[in-house]
């Protein structure tokens, strides 16, 4: 039995993936922005869910107090998964610098502040699976979603350093690139084939996490798409409109 904390809980994904935890009969401990959506994945967890705080994880100064209460709670964290983000528009981090400082605050720095006393706490236990939700938008910078791309790729280069320096320890890192999902973050965006549902990529995520440490890609065919992507030539990529324009 696996004790788990999962940050950024209320998420469609997040909540989709403590259920299979706690289907398996998993202890669940969660942090999470929403109250009211809390609420709702304690009673679906039942018995299986030992505790959960409501918290805005731009409030860095609280990450270590929350990761406290969560490893006194579970005793030790086994496994720890990182999911909440903030996609926004790109257009308005482009005009307003406030904009952009938000999605690149929400997206990297919330999670660093929860990775250094998450990553200490495991490796001095010496074990324990740390997973962190990227994009495959961080791979390469597009115009329609550049600010976006760059919190997550700076937060896939962070999980790189961190998997190095936990190598011996025992402890997993594991970075988990997801390509678009059907969730109520894109319900504004036009679904295409690209698209994954909630219940195709949550439990890949729990199979990632019960491996070895690394990147994987969700969906997996993402891993060729970006492959492509991301070594392209800079005159080639502009055009292709589907990739460098709006």
């Amino acid at each position: 039995m696996a004790r788990v904390l999962i940050a950024g809980a209320t998420s469609a994904i997040a909540t989709a993936v403590a259920r299979l935890y706690a289907a398996r009969g998993d202890t669940v401990f969660l942090l999470g922005r929403s109250a009211d959506k809390l609420e709702q994945v304690k009673a679906a967890l039942g018995e299986q869910l030992v505790g959960c705080i409501v918290a805005d994880f731009n409030q860095t100064d609280q990450s270590v107090g929350w990761l406290e209460t969560a490893v006194e709670t579970l005793g030790n964290v086994d496994i720890a998964l990182i999911a909440h983000g903030y996609l926004g528009e790109q257009i308005p981090t482009e005009e307003q610098y406030e904009r952009a400082e938000y999605v690149l605050r929400t997206n990297l720095l919330s999670a660093v502040a929860l990775l250094v006393p998450l990553a200490n706490s495991m490796e001095r236990q010496g074990h324990g699976h740390i997973g962190v939700i990227t994009s495959v938008a961080g791979d390469r910078g597009r115009p329609r979603n550049y600010t976006y791309g760059a919190a997550k790729g700076g937060l896939t280069l962070y999980l790189q350093g961190l998997r190095s320096r936990l190598w011996h320890s025992g402890v997993q890192v594991h970075t988990i690139k997801l390509g678009p999902v059907d969730t109520p973050m894109t319900v504004d965006h036009f679904k295409d084939f690209s698209f994954a549902s909630v219940d195709q990529v949550a439990p890949r995520i729990v199979r990632a996490l019960d491996g070895t440490g690394g990147e994987v890609y969700v969906p997996g065919f993402w891993r060729w798409v970006m492959w492509l992507v991301r070594w392209m030539p800079e005159w080639l990529f502009q055009r292709m409109s589907f990739l460098s324009g709006r």
